[in-house]
Formats: structure tokens, C-alpha cells, sequence
């Protein structure tokens, strides 16, 4: 008897390139199961309207969940940070994957040089979609001119090599998984742009029930990412906030300790509060809540507030 799973994806060409990374992995551990992927449409693919507008990190997930649920697909594909942290019943994360680098990145349009955010040119006009990188983009330089981005990797591009922006700020992750690396000015450190919660992870999402696909997903699930997107996703549960708010986190696991930072930023970024916790990366989970928490006390519920109202 043939086994066969259908893996469930968004059809941008980055969730696709992604999609067939997972697939081609699960094919070479699991030799024994085909692999089908089945592009689903969601509300954010079809929508260009600010996030904030149309609901949310929810808005790429959704649909993909629904097929999941219908039993149309068997798993599904996230860009991790696009997961709201909490999952609906009958399905789980299955597996998270091996994280792409981290960082956000800075790309430049033809005419401009700049080897970091701090080295742009007087009021620079910066693409990005994200609260979170326009907020610690004006903390840095508040100089700088921040314009509303969404749309394709290869749209964006596009507007800035058109001479819309001066430079845009993406996921270094996205443009080396379509090898685009070359287009990549220079690397944010993380001391500068923290980077959104679980940035760089493709998370694998799976029925409860499901049997096959939860032991097959299980043969690619990265035990290291895994335990830092866990207390990534604790902190930002903790806080109650999504992609919308200028939220980020980052952790990262070296040997038995988990080292966490969070940050919450005014959306003006006026004022930002920053935070670290480390402890044993066993309660990787614990350690993560405990950082919303603590921040939500010294400060960051006010400025939550004010991001919301």
C-alpha cells in the first residue's frame, strides 16, 4: 500500500521554495511516503491591505488550517513567525524545522552604498510592512522616512530597484531561501534590529490525530530550533501580541542554557524596553513567559496599550 501525505502551502514564491525544501527532506527521510503539495490561498496572499486591517499574522494561516481540519491537506507550511501562538484544537506543531539565519537585512537600491542602518543618508525612505522594524528603525535613526511595503519579495525588489525607497528592511532568511543572497547589503546585527519572534523557522502543522503525519514530520523536526521557538513563543503568548505590534524576540540555545531577549517598542519608536533572561533550556517554555512577564511589568503593557488604542 502506498503511504501519501499532501503538504499544504501558500502559493508565493518563497512559501513554495519553502514548501518544496520540506518536501524534499521529509522525501529523503521517509522514503517509503509520497509527497504531494497543494497550494491553498489565504486572506493576506489576496489582501494588500495593511495587516493590522485584515486581521493580523493570522491572515497567512487561517486557510491552511481549515484544509488541515477538512482533512484536504495533511500538513501544513508555515513561515513559523506567521503562527499565532495559539493553535486551534485537533492540531498541533507537528515539527520546527532547522532555522535559516536569523537576522533581518538591509538591501539597498542600485545608487545607494551604506554598510549599516547607522551609515544611510539623511532621511532615507525606507520600505517595510513591519511595525516591529519601523519601530527600531526610528529608535536608531529617527531621521529616517518609513513607507508602508507589503506585496512578493520579487514586487518589493521591484519598487526599490524603480527608485521607491532607498532601501528595504526583509528577512535575511526569505531571500537566502530563494538565492537571493547577492541582493542582501549587509546583515542587522541583532544588537540593532531584533528580530520577530521565531524569524527564520518553518514550522509544520499537523492534526492531533494524524498518526503518519506526526511521525513522519518528526524525522525532520530540529530539537535546538525547536526549544528556542518555544520560549519565543511563550514570551510573545505572555505579552498577548502579534506582528502587528512592535514586538520582537530572539533566543538562542548554547549548550544546556537558553538565552532570551525580548523587546517592546512604542510604534513611533520613541521608547523601547529590552530585556534578557537565560536559564537551563529545559524549561525553555518558562523561561520565555517569565520575560513577558517581567516586561509587561517594567513597562511594556503601557506601550502595548498605546500600540492597540
Amino acid at each position: 500500500m502506498t503511504l501519501r501525505l499532501v503538504i499544504g502551502s501558500r502559493g508565493s514564491k518563497l512559501a513554495l521554495a519553502q514548501a518544496n525544501l520540506i518536501s524534499n527532506q521529509l522525501r529523503v527521510a521517509n522514503p517509503q511516503v509520497v509527497i504531494d503539495i497543494e497550494v491553498i490561498k489565504t486572506t493576506g496572499d489576496m489582501k494588500s491591505d495593511p495587516l493590522s486591517v485584515i486581521g493580523g499574522k493570522g491572515v497567512f494561516t487561517k486557510e491552511l488550517e481549515e484544509a488541515l481540519l477538512d482533512r484536504r491537506i495533511d500538513i501544513a507550511v508555515h513561515s513559523l513567525k506567521d503562527l499565532p501562538t495559539v493553535i486551534p484544537d485537533n492540531l498541533r506543531l507537528g515539527a520546527v524545522c532547522e532555522r535559516e539565519d536569523p537576522r533581518d537585512a538591509l538591501v539597498l537600491g542600485t545608487s545607494a552604498r551604506a554598510v549599516s542602518i547607522r551609515a544611510l543618508k539623511a532621511a532615507a525612505m525606507i520600505g517595510t510592512s513591519s511595525p516591529r522594524r519601523a519601530a527600531q528603525l526610528k529608535f536608531l535613526r529617527p531621521d529616517l522616512m518609513i513607507k508602508e511595503l507589503r506585496g512578493n519579495i520579487d514586487t518589493r525588489l521591484r519598487k526599490l530597484d524603480e527608485g521607491h525607497y532607498d532601501a528595504l528592511v526583509v528577512a535575511a532568511a526569505g531571500l537566502r531561501r530563494l538565492s537571493l543572497t547577492n541582493r542582501i547589503s549587509c546583515f542587522i546585527s541583532t544588537d540593532d534590529m531584533l528580530p520577530a519572534v521565531s524569524q527564520g523557522a518553518i514550522g509544520l502543522e499537523t492534526r492531533v490525530d494524524d498518526k503518519l503525519a506526526n511521525d513522519v514530520v518528526t524525522t525532520i523536526d530540529h530539537s535546538t530550533t525547536r526549544l528556542a521557538c518555544n520560549a519565543e513563543r511563550a514570551f510573545l503568548r505572555a505579552l498577548g501580541g502579534g506582528c502587528q505590534l512592535p514586538i520582537a524576540g530572539h533566543a538562542t540555545i548554547q549548550g544546556n542554557q537558553i538565552y532570551i531577549e525580548g523587546l517592546v517598542a512604542d510604534p513611533s519608536g520613541a521608547e523601547l524596553i529590552r530585556e534578557k533572561r537565560f536559564g537551563p533550556a529545559e524549561f525553555a517554555e518558562e523561561i520565555g513567559r517569565d520575560l513577558g512577564i517581567s516586561m509587561l511589568d517594567h513597562g511594556a503593557r503601557s506601550l502595548l496599550s498605546t500600540s492597540t488604542s
